[in-house]
């Protein structure tokens, strides 16, 4: 068969509709379900936080968003334990941001060597 044969044959230009409309239909469904989980997690954290800390919040997240989702997951997580008190205000959150910089901060030791010129 040559590869013109290939492309004209119709079942498998079926089985190819088939394919990607299952892929199609698959990526759909994750979307729903990463937008479900989304707006559950922006619902737990409208009750977890007042609105001066969830702007805060907002605005790690467009610098570090990878640390701001780490926070945001922990937060729900200790909420739901019962671990924290709920809400937490501004000032809260800027000690526990202040308490994660320090963690993650990096020290930093330069050494100079003279090549000995003279």
């Amino acid at each position: 068969m040559s590869e013109d044969d290939y492309l004209n044959d119709p079942e498998l230009q079926n089985l190819l509709a088939r394919r990607a409309q299952q892929e199609s239909r698959r990526e759909l469904e994750e979307r729903q379900k990463k937008a479900e989980l989304e707006s559950k997690k922006e619902a737990l954290l409208r009750v977890i936080l007042t609105p001066e800390a969830r702007q805060r919040l907002n605005n790690v997240k467009l610098v570090k968003a990878d640390m701001a989702t780490a926070l945001e997951d922990q937060l729900i997580a200790l909420a739901q334990s019962g671990r924290i008190r709920v809400p937490i205000t501004d000032d809260e959150l800027k000690e526990i941001l202040s308490q994660l910089a320090e963690q993650n901060k990096r020290d930093f030791k330069i050494e100079i060597r003279e090549r000995g010129w003279k």
